[in-house]
């Protein structure tokens, strides 16, 4: 037991020795291969890109660091006044919580697609199909753009109940 085992760790730690005559041969190392040794030029290069992407890093984070122009104080006070001026807080709430669900909801079913095999694809091609259709119908011709453009104005004033 102990013999095969010592065979073992010999056989697995002994270093390789090369059976033909060319230096070059992958059995005569068991280090792996390093990338060839950058020259001068390209070694400036990339010494200069990185001075060029520091130099734009600090750039970004001055422009990201000035002021917002929304004080998070005055955002809380505007929602709290609106909040206190909605009369029936239950129904918001209510509302608030089904869209939630449903959020949930379509994620999961999505989610459930998704594992299907071959039904994400199809699901992409009909995707595909009804935008080229709409394309077509509605915004590849100046008529039918106008048309979609009434259609729009007048969901808009049914939605707004000015209709």
């Amino acid at each position: 037991m102990a013999a095969t085992a010592y065979a073992a760790a010999t056989a697995v730690l002994t270093p390789r020795v090369c059976t033909t005559s060319t230096v070059k041969s992958p059995c005569c190392s068991a280090l792996p291969y390093l990338p060839p040794r950058l020259s001068v030029s390209s070694f400036s290069s990339s010494i200069k890109q990185v001075s060029e992407s520091r130099r734009f890093s600090s750039l970004q984070t001055r422009a990201s660091s000035e002021e917002s122009p929304v004080d998070a104080s005055e955002l809380f006070t505007d929602l709290k006044e609106k909040w206190d001026a909605v009369e029936n807080k239950s129904t918001v709430i209510l509302y608030g919580g089904g869209a939630i669900v449903a959020v949930w909801l379509s994620s999961t079913i999505v989610g459930a697609i998704n594992s299907i095999p071959l039904l994400p694809k199809i699901m992409e091609l009909v995707g595909l199909g009804y935008t080229g259709w709409f394309v077509y119908r509605y915004l590849l011709f100046k008529s039918s753009r106008k048309e979609l453009a009434t259609d729009i104005e007048a969901l808009k004033k049914k939605i707004a109940g000015t209709e």
